[in-house]
């Protein structure tokens, strides 16, 4: 099986799973009342969400050369630092149960952050594949 067929195959997979969890699972969820159980699979749901990102990465960009890695690490940092500002505001007593308005812009900073590690990691990780393949053919 080739690349394209196997990144195609795993943006599939990875959107089919995003949207059962951010469309099916936690609305569901938050509307039986089980809003702690709905941030435990928005939690979980940051994987595949991460996955259907570097597959975007791996498939559609185009590095002439070995790209930097500055992208993930800006995802990353934005990502830690979303999660500790919510974390923060959780410690102070504004849960995501309490006052979901006050974790708006962190939840935008955390999907924000994980699509620039996936997408940084993807175009990476293809140009890799494309230096390896300019090696073996010389």
């Amino acid at each position: 099986m080739d690349a394209r067929r196997r990144g195609t195959i795993l943006l599939v997979g990875c959107t089919l799973v995003t949207a059962a969890i951010y469309v099916v699972l936690v609305p569901r969820l938050v509307l039986e009342g089980a809003r702690s159980r709905a941030l435990l699979y928005v939690g979980i749901g940051w994987v595949p969400y991460t996955c259907l990102c570097y597959a975007l990465g791996r498939l559609f960009s185009t590095p002439e050369t070995l790209p930097n890695m500055r992208a993930a690490d800006v995802g990353l940092g934005l990502f830690l630092v979303a999660l500790l500002l919510s974390l923060g505001l959780d410690a102070w007593g504004f849960t995501p149960e309490a006052v979901p308005e006050a974790h708006v812009l962190q939840a935008i900073g955390v999907f924000v952050g994980l699509a620039l590690f996936g997408w940084g990691l993807g175009r990476r990780s293809k140009a890799l594949a494309a230096t390896e393949t300019t090696a073996d053919s010389e």
